[in-house]
């Protein structure tokens, strides 16, 4: 039978990684949905066909969902506004809720298996650095910031529908996502950039679970066979500090490593200036008040269900970091004229020398 996969968001960052680890069958169908106004050069090159259209306006879904009767059809909703601004966004509610309810009804019309993407952000902390694992229900107001509370309302939509439409559909929580193939300029992705293009001489304390874009995209796929329905699975990693994350891209780019760490409580105070200071700039933050919470909160995750149920493993995070640098610098978003690291000039140095 037919595999059709339709993706949602495809031109993003993780859209994109999915639908490079789908093309690798050549006998999967591809369909990718994009924004009337996006821009397909994350899809250069993929064997995928590309659809316009919009998730809030469920009419101009059709076209994608028009499939032969009796393929076999996965549809993985990645398409979302993800927000770490502090200023209220509409638009925020009606892509993230709204749209994927017109995704879940197109669902349930076509049969299709649905593997919807939310995020971690979604589930309620534990308090005390407790561990924290998949839940059955969502709780907006439990939550913190515009993001995570319509992620949290559109998984509970999906659950609801699950059991009073028969809709197929299993949800994935992704941790921080990071690695290769970022077309947009995600913050981590420009988090990366700007330290090692000598811009940011300082990080602040705190961390989080990230990720590898490409473990998050596999265990996506390996959701759309095995995940099972109603049930919802974590894709995490690990934590780790932002300093520890700016000394692996020292590491993997041969530039001195950060000296600086400022206190989060400094941060803070800043965070509406660096917010204000970015808009001019029309690039994303390198943080607000909202990243400096999550940079602090507890994201002690667990992802044993998705690792026993779906098979999903992860790498290390010097390969993702290592694989991010070198794609970055063949795009041209990394200086090539690097300053070296210290210890590695000295070790070329004395090799020369011999």
């Amino acid at each position: 039978m037919k595999k059709i996969y339709i993706i949602t968001g495809a031109g993003g960052f993780l859209g994109n990684n999915i639908i490079r680890l789908l093309e690798k069958n050549g006998e999967n169908e591809i369909r990718a949905l994009l924004l009337p106004s996006d821009n397909a050069k994350a899809l250069k090159n993929l064997k995928c066909s590309i659809y316009r259209g919009d998730v809030t306006n469920k009419d101009s879904l059709d076209i994608i969902f028009d499939v032969p009767s009796g393929a076999e059809l996965y549809v993985i909703h990645c398409a979302a506004v993800v927000y770490i601004k502090s200023r209220y966004n509409p638009t925020v509610y009606r892509v993230n809720v709204d749209g994927t309810k017109n995704i879940a009804e197109k669902c349930i019309e076509k049969n299709a298996k649905l593997v919807y993407v939310s995020s971690v952000h979604a589930i309620p902390e534990k308090p005390d650095n407790g561990l924290i694992t998949e839940v059955d229900k969502f709780y907006p107001e439990k939550v913190e910031g515009q993001y995570a509370k319509t992620k949290a309302e559109a998984a509970n939509y999906i659950l609801e529908m699950t059991k009073e439409k028969g809709l197929d559909a299993c949800i994935v929580h992704p941790s921080g996502i990071i690695g290769p193939n970022d077309f947009g300029r995600s913050h981590l992705t420009q988090l990366i950039v700007d330290f090692a293009n000598g811009r940011l001489k300082a990080c602040v304390n705190g961390g989080y679970d990230f990720a590898d874009v490409r473990d998050i995209a596999d265990g996506i796929i390996k959701a759309c066979e095995k995940g099972s329905r109603g049930e919802c699975y974590i894709l995490s990693n690990r934590y780790v500090t932002v300093k520890e994350l700016m000394d692996t891209v020292s590491v993997a780019a041969h530039i001195g490593k950060i000296k600086h760490t400022l206190p989060l409580w400094l941060a803070k105070m800043t965070a509406p200036l660096s917010e204000a200071y970015y808009a001019l700039l029309k690039q994303p933050p390198l943080y607000t008040k909202y990243s400096l919470y999550t940079l602090c909160s507890n994201s002690n995750f667990s992802n044993a269900k998705a690792k026993r149920e779906l098979g999903y493993h992860t790498r290390a995070i010097y390969e993702t970091i290592k694989d991010t640098v070198v794609w970055l610098r063949e795009q041209g978003r990394i200086d090539i004229k690097y300053r070296p690291h210290k210890k590695l000039a000295e070790k070329r140095r004395r090799h020369k020398a011999i």
